[in-house]
């Protein structure tokens, strides 16, 4: 039997479309694909039972719900995270302390949390270390590599800086008396001790050097497109109240920042930001 020239018709004008919908899918994908890293940081990110967990990995999941993005998130040492993220394309980070120098290489997205950059020693060794006035800038102090505290410590007029491969190592070498001090973010501290089978009474702050926020990083040559809709589903998300809600789980003594900042490079940042 031989079919009507219209059959054919609509049968290659569907063909088309599906070819079109294909196509669109396909660049949508490869628009939202990244390649997403985090740290061992605990609370905010970390590894328990296989699996990412932490405020900022609850946080980045959400996103990835409402944008439909399923690119997996993996744990790795910061610096294998921060090399990828400055000289690999569409990559993002989390969670990155937002400095001047971090500004003018990467873009970043936040913040996401608002931590204190503190500086600590054994309970009971305040009084002394801070009895030596400026003579405490020359003793060690200990971070872990690639982190933004080896900057924090530098600027602050440290001269000694101790680097570990790990938060966790930092704290145990504390622990062990390698040193009296040591830099880290106040949010983290509790949980890092904790996983070196420490408690947060064994130590005592003895200055607060910053005030540190915390921000998803993508790297510079990340599509605008791309930014664009994380952006505004992290807007979406603390309009709405899930923000707020995974960040008192996680955080229940901090405020959650509201803002949404998106931060480029200088030279390629739009007139709408400042």
């Amino acid at each position: 039997m031989k079919r009507p020239e219209s059959y054919f018709s609509l049968s290659i004008c569907m063909l088309k479309q599906v070819l079109a919908l294909l196509v669109f899918c396909s660049v949508s994908t490869l628009a939202y694909g990244l390649t997403i890293y985090t740290e061992n940081w605990p609370p905010v990110n970390y590894m328990a039972d296989n699996k990412v967990a932490g405020m900022a990995v609850e946080i980045v999941q959400a996103l990835q719900s409402k944008l439909g993005n399923k690119d997996p998130i993996q744990l790795v040492p910061w610096v294998r995270g921060y090399k990828a993220l400055l000289e690999g394309p569409d990559v993002m980070l989390f969670s990155l302390g937002r400095s001047s120098e971090r500004e003018k290489l990467m873009i970043m997205l936040g913040p996401i949390a608002i931590s204190s950059t503190n500086v600590y020693t054994r309970k009971g060794n305040s009084a002394r270390l801070l009895a030596l006035g400026d003579t405490i800038y020359t003793l060690p102090i200990g971070t872990y590599r690639g982190s933004i505290f080896v900057d924090t410590a530098a600027k602050k007029g440290f001269t000694r800086i101790d680097l570990a491969a790990t938060p966790q190592m930092t704290a145990a070498k504390l622990m062990g008396k390698r040193f009296d001090l040591w830099i880290d973010g106040s949010v983290a501290v509790p949980a890092i001790l904790k996983e070196i089978g420490h408690s947060a009474d064994e130590v005592e702050k003895v200055m607060t050097l910053d005030s540190l926020e915390l921000y998803l990083a993508f790297s510079s040559q990340t599509s605008a497109r791309t930014i664009k809709d994380w952006e505004e589903a992290l807007i979406w998300l603390k309009k709405e109240g899930h923000f707020q809600k995974i960040h008192r789980k996680w955080l229940p003594n901090e405020a959650p920042p509201m803002e949404v900042n998106v931060l480029r490079p200088q030279q390629d940042r739009p007139p709408s930001y400042p």
